[in-house]
């Protein structure tokens, strides 16, 4: 892929990402839902900064770690970082059904990142909950993406790697 189109691909994610955190069918998607964990329950040795995530990612040798997506699929199908799995809002039972599904037969030491993006992050309605879920179930090696105000604007506006949704 050539320069200028990565550049324009991230460009499209980074204003779908602006509009699509404003639109009612994302809004619908939690109407009625009680409130979840915050993202301020996140410890903050458990955050990573995106810089870190895409320094993660282009380490060579290591064992990549397992990136989750637990928001919005209409977000993640509009474009995500390389290689995460979208798993279900992490706000939501069934997400957290398909979260717990998806790590059940991984050792509890395994690296695993979550992300949302949706929103800013002190309204984020998914990676709370999703880190609770993940401590339930014992896993001890779990950070969460730290991202202020959303996906499109500290990651892929950035010029950090993203691909269009599958």
């Amino acid at each position: 892929m050539s320069v200028a189109s990565r550049r324009c691909l991230q460009l499209v994610a980074y204003l779908a990402f602006t509009f699509i955190a404003v639109s009612p069918a994302l809004r619908a998607q939690f109407a009625g839902v009680a409130q979840p964990l915050s993202a301020f329950t996140i410890p903050q040795a458990d955050l990573l900064q995106p810089q870190e995530v895409r320094q993660i990612l282009a380490a060579k040798g290591d064992e990549k770690p397992l990136i989750l997506h637990v928001g919005s699929r209409v977000m993640f199908a509009q474009s995500h970082i390389p290689g995460s799995e979208y798993v279900g809002p992490g706000s939501q039972a069934e997400g957290l059904q398909q979260l717990q599904d998806r790590v059940k037969s991984l050792p509890k030491k395994k690296f695993i990142v979550l992300y949302c993006g949706c929103c800013p992050w002190n309204h984020c309605p998914n990676v709370g909950a999703a880190f609770a879920k993940l401590q339930q179930l014992g896993f001890t090696n779990v950070k969460v993406l730290y991202l202020a105000n959303n996906f499109g604007t500290d990651w892929a506006a950035k010029g950090y790697p993203v691909e269009p949704g599958r």
